[in-house]
């Protein structure tokens, strides 16, 4: 049998696979916020008190962990053998799940359990920022004991010094990734730089925006003088009046989750909003496609390891986080998934796995384009539903 702990296995695998975004497009869980509406955002509305206990971590007894530790991941998030050397490093056993398909439909599933502290099958969960931003306000997380996770002094600063959780107390970052523009040079015969390049009248019907409310309108609302670290009203509704009228112009094609791959490659979009890992491993095959963050900037998508406050192995998921941030046992990771790494000075054990993606700045981004990215705020769930629904409006989501 081959060795799925090799890494330059590992790298090759990831080349004949499909990355984890392009599985299920952010797109789906905007829509899935408005189709279940208020009803069941209401469990967590800023205006509405849970009545779940506050979270709370026991101290830190010193001893080691034991038994079994449950994982619920994405789908296509996880390097092949990966779990196995967890489990022979550490001595415990792993169910690990990919059950995790859309950030909307697992709080659907989980909230009511949660709201009564009654287990939901997990001791780990890997949402997406703005969710576990969400479950943390509501007091169903456990804090991550820094004395268990030594190694989190890699993770790199800017992702430390969070907005949403500050010194990152209940959240551990697992992958990130670029959100900018792709072009098929073959298509626009020339280099794209700026968010005004989408409006030329050479692209009209050749434009595809993202469907996901943060993704789609963050870099319009940069190339506008605003950020989406402090949105409002008037500024989304200002990048989503653009959009409009470059709609009704014939500029745009479609709005599209992951789903603009083929026609991007094949021509049909000459530049799409998209993200960096999707690009990766297009160019493979493609290498007139490029990526590029918008000179005014682009955004970020962070997705967290949390611990729900009804996990029954605390010291597992402590244990599961520290091994993903030695850097060697993460660089593994980065080969399959080849996203942006969440810890710093990867350039050496990226290297061991495979030089060119050491030196591939969509993998392994220069600090020049990493200042260039912003991420969004922690919304509340009003602005949410309002921001949904301004953008709905224009994309027919």
């Amino acid at each position: 049998m081959p060795d799925y702990t090799d890494p330059r296995l590992l790298a090759q695998l990831a080349a004949n696979r499909s990355s984890r975004r392009r599985f299920l497009g952010r797109g789906a869980a905007a829509a899935a916020a408005l189709a279940l509406g208020p009803a069941v955002l209401a469990a967590c509305g800023s205006g509405e008190k849970s009545s779940a206990p506050s979270s709370s971590t026991a101290p830190d007894d010193g001893s080691p962990a034991s038994g079994m530790l449950r994982v619920s991941n994405w789908p296509l998030y996880m390097a092949d053998g990966f779990v196995a050397g967890f489990q022979k490093a550490s001595g415990l056993t792993v169910d690990y799940k990919e059950d995790f398909n859309d950030n909307e439909q697992w709080f659907a599933k989980v909230k009511e359990p949660l709201s009564r502290k009654q287990d939901i099958g997990s001791d780990l969960v890997i949402p997406t920022e703005f969710m576990a931003a969400r479950i943390h306000g509501l007091g169903w997380l456990n804090e991550i004991r820094e004395s268990r996770v030594p190694n989190k002094k890699n993770l790199r600063p800017d992702l430390l010094n969070s907005q949403i959780d500050p010194g990152r107390k209940v959240t551990a970052p697992y992958m990130t990734g670029m959100v900018g523009l792709a072009y098929n040079k073959a298509a626009t015969g020339r280099d794209i730089t700026k968010i005004e390049d989408l409006w030329d009248p050479a692209f009209k019907g050749r434009v595809s925006l993202l469907s996901d409310v943060q993704d789609g309108l963050g870099m319009i609302m940069q190339s506008q003088g605003n950020s989406p670290e402090n949105p409002t009203t008037e500024t989304i509704t200002k990048a989503v009046d653009l959009i409009r009228e470059q709609k009704d112009k014939g500029q745009i094609r479609k709005f599209t989750g992951n789903d603009y791959a083929d026609d991007l490659a094949a021509g049909n979009i000459a530049v799409a909003q998209a993200y960096s890992g999707d690009v990766v491993q297009l160019q493979a095959d493609n290498p007139d496609l490029h990526f590029v963050v918008p000179e005014s900037g682009g955004d970020w998508f962070i997705d967290t390891m949390v611990i729900p406050y009804t996990t029954q192995n605390q010291k597992a998921a402590e244990a599961w986080i520290d091994y993903i941030y030695d850097r060697p046992n993460y660089a593994k990771l980065v080969a399959f998934t080849q996203f942006v790494p969440v810890l710093t000075d990867m350039t050496d054990e990226l290297a061991k796995i495979n030089p060119a993606m050491a030196k591939n700045p969509l993998i392994n981004p220069p600090a020049s384009i990493l200042d260039n990215l912003k991420s969004w705020a922690a919304l509340t769930d009003e602005q949410t539903q309002e921001f949904s629904a301004l953008y709905a409006a224009v994309t027919g989501g």
